[in-house]
């Protein structure tokens, strides 16, 4: 069948069943948003959550629910989870890790954050020489960049 064929084919179906073989056909994925928030004397925000698998230790971050942009969720994450406002957030990169994907921002904050979160056992700014020495490297990397102004 030539593509010509296929592609009249595809456009008279209907929307919801030419979305449902997308959904068959592709590989599901999941999109989070994380930030690297630093204060003003440059320290970076770190929380230790207990759903990260290996160390608990990372940057803020969470899930985006459905129909809800980036900013908007890394905004919720850390109003929910420390209770801060987010300040000069800018978007810095994005990055998959299997079927996920990642949207990584830098930011400011000068709030005094909390735990307010049952997700989170604790939190803390760090310099970076007193960064945890369990974070992931990837996470190291990200902060690195960001502290080097690589964005």
């Amino acid at each position: 069948m030539s593509m010509q064929i296929v592609g009249k084919i595809w456009k008279k179906l209907p929307q919801s069943v030419r979305l449902r073989i997308i959904r068959v056909t592709q590989p599901t994925f999941t999109v989070s948003a994380a930030a690297v928030v630093l204060n003003e004397k440059r320290q970076v925000l770190l929380l230790n959550h207990i759903l990260r698998p290996t160390n608990g230790w990372g940057i803020p971050g969470g899930f985006l629910d459905r129909g809800e942009q980036p900013e908007d969720a890394i905004r919720r994450e850390l109003a929910e989870e420390t209770g801060i406002e987010l300040n000069d957030l800018r978007m810095f990169r994005v990055r998959s890790l299997g079927r996920h994907v990642e949207i990584l921002f830098a930011a400011t904050s000068t709030g005094v954050p909390e735990v307010k979160s049952r997700e989170i056992t604790e939190l803390g700014w760090f310099s970076p020489e007193d960064i945890p020495g369990k974070l992931s490297i990837g996470q190291k990397l990200i902060i690195e960049a960001v502290l080097a102004g690589e964005i």
